[in-house]
């Protein structure tokens, strides 16, 4: 069912406690290397505090795993917040106790105040109630705005949602969901989803279900090799998932005369190593030589892509189709970007979901010529697999919303 929105909702004078993704990467001087995540929650931060909001932001970062670590403080993610919105950020070192609360009740409406790292505390991962019942004390209004985080059931997440009346979507969530439903549910076809990345491990149940949805699935990236492997294929010193042969050639046996065309590469890259100045060769997928490991799709299947890229209605994309961090190993990755914004700018719509995918993108400079570019790389994987996201599940219903319209 569709979800509450902030949009609909009286924010004037009332504290508004809204779950972001702050988890940005930092440099070793402890500064922000990509603030994309930070960037995306602005649209619904602007709107509550110019309707006179008291904003009350909570994130996590990193993995402190439930202790203090002055590494992973939001501290500097909220002076960056202050310098993209040109206001002053408050920020709190802690997110819970009698100093949060009393800097949130002396928040006016517009003001926003930054809690520190929900992680420091054991009970958030844990879903513990009684530290969600102490976050739901500092708001009158709940909002997730961190889609990235939908999938795990967190305190910040789920448990708080126990404790409101109203639980609405934000802007970015809102986007996030409409766009991936709407690829679900009424493609526009033919329906094209690419995968890639390292291993198949965590993918196989989203090639599954993708494949009673899609009309065509490219498979790329590490976990090609996997499935050469189960078809009787030498992969030479190539990343493989042993434990996965036996489920891929399932895969493909099951795909054969389906409804949906499963493609893998037909040629590859590969290289003596993986350092920068290893030789590499351009061999057939069935010509993998024995002490040569595959870092990239090869230029014959870059072509297959593109032709069946460039009739696509729709198009999902999630994971790199080589060693795209290594630039000699990064053509294929680059080739197939280049042919998905290429679709969209002739009636596509296209859809990138997860980090290494989307980092691809940024690096290329070509983000802004794709539909939408999801902010959650684990959370989208698993909307597309079918599965329920507690951290949606949790929101107030249209139909339920006390405060719509």
């Amino acid at each position: 069912m569709r979800k509450l929105s902030i949009r609909n909702c009286d924010v004037a004078g009332k504290r508004v406690l809204m779950r972001v993704d702050f988890n940005v990467p930092f440099d070793r001087d402890r500064n922000i290397t990509d603030d994309t995540r930070v960037v995306a929650a602005l649209p619904t931060i602007k709107n509550i505090i110019e309707r006179g909001g008291k904003l009350v932001l909570m994130s996590h970062l990193g993995r402190p795993r439930g202790k203090r670590d002055d590494q992973m403080s939001l501290a500097p993610v909220a002076f960056h917040l202050g310098s993209l919105i040109d206001s002053p950020v408050k920020f709190v070192k802690d997110c819970i106790g009698d100093e949060v609360v009393r800097k949130v009740e002396a928040l006016k409406g517009g003001d926003i105040l930054v809690l520190e790292n929900l992680r420091f505390h054991p009970g958030e991962e844990a879903n513990d109630p009684g530290f969600a019942a102490e976050l739901a004390t500092l708001g009158d209004i709940y909002v997730n705005d961190a889609f990235g985080t939908a999938h795990r059931a967190h305190a910040s997440t789920v448990g708080v949602n126990e404790h409101f009346d109203i639980r609405a979507a934000g802007f970015l969530m809102e986007r996030e969901l409409e766009a991936l439903s709407n690829a679900l549910e009424n493609p526009n076809r033919p329906f094209v989803a690419i995968l890639g990345g390292a291993k198949i491990k965590g993918k196989i149940n989203l090639i599954q279900s993708l494949l009673s949805k899609v009309d065509v699935l490219l498979v790329g990236g590490g976990m090609m090799f996997t499935f050469f492997k189960s078809t009787g294929l030498e992969i030479g010193k190539s990343i493989v998932d042993d434990d996965y042969v036996g489920m891929c050639k399932e895969i493909l046996d099951g795909s054969r005369g389906g409804p949906s065309r499963l493609l893998l590469p037909v040629d590859c890259i590969v290289a003596k190593d993986l350092e920068e100045n290893s030789p590499t060769r351009e061999v057939s997928s069935a010509d993998i030589p024995d002490d040569w490991a595959g870092v990239d799709i090869g230029p014959k299947s870059v072509s297959l892509f593109k032709s069946e890229l460039a009739g696509a209605g729709t198009v999902f994309w999630n994971g790199p189709m080589g060693i795209f961090e290594k630039p000699r190993f990064a053509d294929g990755t680059k080739e197939v970007a280049r042919a998905i914004a290429d679709a969209t700018s002739v009636g596509a719509v296209s859809i990138v979901g997860g980090g290494d995918s989307v980092a691809a993108i940024n690096l290329m400079g070509i983000a802004e010529r794709f539909t939408h570019v999801s902010t959650g790389g684990g959370a989208s994987l698993e909307f597309m697999e079918g599965k329920t996201l507690p951290g949606v599940e949790a929101l107030c219903d249209v139909a339920e919303a006390p405060c719509e319209g």
